[in-house]
């Protein structure tokens, strides 16, 4: 089974083997409101721990997607294009927004288990 890892700036990562499925939580879409529009890397591009990775857009504003490790885009969910919406609606199903190869794994230690994340929200609550 994949795991999932966040940051502090609510995005996730499901770690499959050497690839990770790059994503904003739940709570990060409640606190957008409806998402009109969602830019994503281009394939292929090289992303550091903390860069810009995308770009989602709502009723209330438009935010930064950061990158939870480094990594290479190795695949975006088109899909979001024509449907961003779904960020909505499954957030940490088919609301995801990149795959990316880590680069570096030890990177993953930095992030919350779904557990620490669940206790980091209460203190912002």
């Amino acid at each position: 089974m994949a795991e999932t890892r966040y940051t502090k700036d609510h995005e996730y990562i499901h770690i499959e083997g050497d690839v990770g499925v790059v994503g904003i939580s739940d709570y990060a879409q409640q606190q957008l409101g409806d998402i009109v529009f969602v830019e994503l890397p281009e394939v292929g591009r090289a992303i550091t721990q903390g860069a810009e990775a995308a770009v989602v857009e709502s009723v209330k504003a438009a935010s930064e997607i950061y990158a939870p490790v480094a990594g290479e885009v190795i695949e975006i969910n088109a899909a979001l294009e024509g449907e961003p919406g779904a960020v909505n609606e499954d957030p940490l199903g088919r609301g995801w927004f990149l795959k990316l190869r880590i680069g570096d794994p030890a990177q993953l230690a930095s992030l919350m288990s779904e557990s620490e994340y669940e206790d980091f929200l209460k203190t912002i609550a």
